[in-house]
């Protein structure tokens, strides 16, 4: 047996003597279910009956899944909401005008109302030039032990940019708003670039490129994930939408919830987020969120199905929109965007 093996054995094996241990732990620490609900404990995020507990207070969104009829609550056609606006009046609108949502979307989410379009270009400039990642941080830490999961190499990455950080643990509002903006600019490179490291472990080739300026987030995504650089408008519709669709989601989900439990000790920027990541690597539904939305911008989407997305998130009869009173169309520009060249990004 080799000194590796060995170590491998020691560290990951589950042998007998850790199956007794843990048969012990669990017989030492077991809570009779009847306590729980002899004591009314609200086990999660969910009492008994299976619905929702109240946590916190937020006016940042909302999710409307039941309503009252005859007195009684009953499932309803759910509808979700940012900062009062209905999601499909929002996405109808920046589809009318024709620009990606993402930006926009994270404008109003932060600051509670949607910008002009003088607010807007700014701010997307203030994005686009936060779009880059310390000297050697994809060679140190991105490409250093690469994980399998998406989640765990997005915490890794958000922990490590702590050391970069000289105002790491002020945690005044301005100084959180700066480092939220980095995060929000550097996670398509951190989430791409861990993807490739992974899958260059496991044989592949490796091709690393830096963001383009004049490019959208979704664009970003789409140009740094793919080795020849190319996308339709269309795909780069469809993912602007999945991204909008997942900004928030009430502020009850679990990741949320974990943010708020976090950010009440005091805690840093960077290890609140890198908290609220393993809460979703903890949920499958986040998890798997995750890496469908790299697997989904690495495969070019089929017209078809992008058609249907755009249908399910257009009203049957068209409402006036948020942003627009003309009813969103769907696009009809499927040819490829080729991208200028642009640098590698160490």
């Amino acid at each position: 047996m080799t000194m590796a093996n060995s170590i491998d054995e020691l560290l990951f094996d589950i042998t007998p003597e850790i199956l007794q241990l843990a048969k012990l732990c669990e017989e030492s620490n077991a809570i009779e279910k009847e306590l729980y609900t002899e004591y009314q404990v609200k086990r999660g995020l969910r009492d008994l009956n299976g619905k929702g507990v109240l946590a916190g207070l937020t006016n940042i969104s909302d999710v409307c899944a039941s309503q009252i009829v005859d007195g009684e609550e009953v499932p309803c056609e759910g509808n979700l909401y940012y900062r009062g606006y209905n999601i499909k009046d929002l996405v109808n609108g920046f589809l009318a005008e024709g620009h990606y949502g993402f930006e926009e979307t994270t404008y109003l989410l932060l600051f509670g109302e949607l910008p002009t379009e003088e607010q807007l270009n700014r701010f997307t400039e203030a994005l686009s030039e936060r779009r880059t990642l310390p000297p050697n941080f994809v060679r140190d830490i991105i490409m250093k032990a690469p994980s399998r999961d998406m989640m765990n190499s997005l915490s890794r990455s958000i922990l490590n940019l702590y050391s970069y950080d000289e105002k790491a643990d002020d945690t005044s509002i301005p100084n959180v708003l700066r480092q939220c903006l980095n995060l929000i600019s550097q996670f398509p490179m951190l989430m791409v670039y861990g993807d490739h490291a992974f899958n260059y472990r496991r044989g592949e080739d490796l091709y690393i490129y830096a963001p383009l300026k004049e490019l959208s987030m979704a664009e970003n995504i789409l140009m740094m994930l793919r080795e020849d650089r190319k996308y339709t408008p269309l795909e780069a519709k469809i993912l602007d939408m999945a991204l909008v669709l997942h900004m928030d989601h009430g502020g009850g989900n679990n990741s949320t919830f974990t943010t708020h439990v976090v950010t009440s000790s005091g805690t840093d920027t960077y290890s609140t987020m890198a908290a609220e990541e393993a809460a979703k690597a903890a949920a499958e539904a986040g998890a798997d969120a995750a890496e469908t939305a790299v697997q989904t911008a690495a495969a070019p989407a089929e017209t078809a199905a992008a058609g249907s997305v755009i249908t399910a998130l257009t009203p049957e009869k068209a409402a006036p929109a948020a942003l627009d009173e003309t009813p969103a169309a769907a696009p009809e520009n499927t040819a490829e965007k080729d991208v200028p060249d642009t640098p590698k990004n160490d």
